[in-house]
């Protein structure tokens, strides 16, 4: 499964607005040796993201699943 900016960008939960902050994401990729810019065309395996196992990681595969499996019941 890849994870895209919408998932990060809409992800539930962490604060009163829904989302990763931009600059919190791109420092969160850059301390993980991750290219942001090409995230954000391509997006990123799921499986990248959980071998980092941080809770970052973790939430937002889970959110991306989520959403992916809302979409295959709506069609």
């Amino acid at each position: 499964m890849i994870v895209t900016t919408h998932h990060v960008f809409t992800i539930p939960y962490f604060s009163r607005r829904a989302g990763f902050c931009r600059s919190g994401c791109r420092q969160w990729f850059a301390a993980h040796g991750l290219d942001w810019a090409d995230f954000k065309i391509n997006g990123i395996d799921s499986k990248k993201l959980e071998a980092i196992g941080d809770a970052f990681a973790i939430a937002t595969v889970k959110w991306a699943r989520e959403c992916q499996a809302k979409e295959d019941r709506h069609g």
